[in-house]
């Protein structure tokens, strides 16, 4: 019988990360084997760690620990950004299990306009660095930057991607990806001063760079692009709320 502390990642090795901010692709590494998964908006996910060694994307260090990962008493995922002995750590989690076509659906509880110009908050569902949807937050460390953009890669490719602002202090935003075989129906929205929900940006990708499904993963994660410590020296967190899946 497995002992239910030690619980097995198996990913496909070998995966590279493309930065949608540029051509240079980070290299996705497998995770180690880690004790900690943790359950979140009803799915397993195996919680990121990396030795003494950086790893894409970034490339970074990624703790397990559950100063940088844990969900709260009210169910709320949180990742961190944070220092220890003189070391940025971040954080990512990865789904046990593929999804597959669907709507995917993250509920985010933080400011997404206060994330440090360093900082990359990524919710994107992975199998290489051409197969990859992605909703990411940064201003991939330029001020002025648009601090969110929609993806389907590879980002090098024109039409792959569209950036836009999420504006500071809008409360708690929704943000989705509708995935079908054809195309890919992104969102960002948020609830109006009429309570009403209010769009922020919408897209829908219809080119010749959909995936089709093949045992992907859904993956959340904070890091610091090219792993530059956040400008500000501050710790960086964000909270989602939930994450819901809705099968084709």
């Amino acid at each position: 019988m497995v002992n239910k502390y030690w619980l097995v990642c198996v990913v496909i090795g070998g995966l590279f990360f493309a930065n949608c901010s540029n051509s240079i692709p980070e290299v996705e590494v497998s995770p180690v084997v880690t004790d900690r998964v943790i359950q979140f908006s009803g799915i397993d996910w195996v919680v990121r760690a990396t030795k003494d060694k950086k790893e894409g994307p970034g490339p970074n260090l990624f703790s397990a620990s559950d100063k940088n990962v844990w969900v709260d008493s009210e169910g709320r995922l949180h990742l961190k950004i944070r220092e220890e002995a003189g070391y940025w750590y971040c954080s990512g989690v990865t789904a046990r299990r593929s999804l597959g076509y669907g709507k995917y659906t993250f509920y985010v509880n933080s400011d997404i306009a206060i994330l440090d110009k360093n900082v990359v908050a990524g919710l994107f569902t992975y199998l290489d660095d051409d197969h990859e949807i992605d909703i990411e937050f940064s201003k991939w460390s330029i001020d002025g930057n648009p601090n969110a953009q929609f993806v389907s890669q590879p980002s090098t490719v024109t039409g792959n991607k569209q950036r836009f602002d999420i504006l500071p202090n809008l409360g708690p935003t929704v943000h989705s990806f509708d995935w079908r075989e054809e195309e890919i129906a992104f969102s960002s929205s948020c609830t109006g001063d009429n309570g009403q929900e209010k769009s922020i940006y919408k897209w829908i990708y219809e080119g010749n760079h959909v995936p089709k499904k093949n045992n992907e993963k859904l993956k959340l994660n904070l890091w610091l692009f090219k792993g530059q410590m956040p400008s500000d020296l501050k710790e960086q967190e964000i909270v989602i709320d939930s994450v819901r899946f809705t099968a084709v």
